[in-house]
């Protein structure tokens, strides 16, 4: 009787037991995992809008409009002791400036960053709030075809309207309800569904 007690008891039943902290730990680590996260946002990749035509520069005299290209977001993770991430979403812009008389092309390549952190609440969820984006998250080149289109963009302020723009189209894109259920993982309520199967 005694053999068979020790049979019972052998190495495939150690069990590698964890603290709760660290259980927590690896939980959030999982449910706010990197690939989860930029999964989903990727609804926005290849997204197009457009603005414009509005009036820019000394006396709103030139029109300003733009067809805006998102691409892939990318996630890094920032080093901090709670979890957080910074998103980079790429852009692409083709721009144009009409002065009536004359019209300016612009190509515009950037990046627009969100600041992602994961927080915990009651009764039991899990939270990735999104800091909310404004025209500084947004960076740009502009390249103009000539030195006149260059003075052009300066003198009608294009790259803080680009930057005022993008984030607020960004703003809108993460209040969608897709976005909003994503970032807001009520663990309790799953639990309870899966204990009902």
């Amino acid at each position: 009787m005694s053999e068979l007690n020790e049979e019972r008891s052998g190495p495939a039943d150690v069990q590698s037991y964890l603290s709760y902290e660290e259980f927590g730990r690896r939980f959030l680590e999982y449910a706010a995992s990197p690939e989860r996260i930029a999964g989903a946002f990727e609804k926005l990749t290849g997204e197009a809008f457009e603005f414009g035509p509005i009036g820019v520069g000394p006396g709103r005299i030139a029109k300003l409009s733009a067809a805006v290209r998102l691409g892939q977001p990318r996630l890094n993770r920032e080093p901090q002791d709670y979890i957080s991430y910074d998103l980079v979403i790429p852009l692409d812009v083709d721009l144009l400036i009409d002065l009536s008389v004359d019209r300016y092309p612009f190509h515009v390549d950037g990046t627009i960053h969100l600041h992602l952190t994961v927080r915990t609440a009651e009764p039991l969820r899990v939270l990735i709030e999104i800091d909310e984006p404004q025209p500084s998250n947004v960076r740009i080149n502009v390249a103009s075809a000539s030195r006149r289109g260059e003075l052009l963009r300066i003198l009608a302020s294009v790259d803080h309207e680009i930057r005022r723009f993008v984030s607020r189209y960004i703003a809108a894109e993460i209040c969608k309800p897709n976005i909003q259920a994503a970032t807001d993982i009520d663990v309790a309520a799953r639990l309870d569904a899966a204990w009902r199967l």
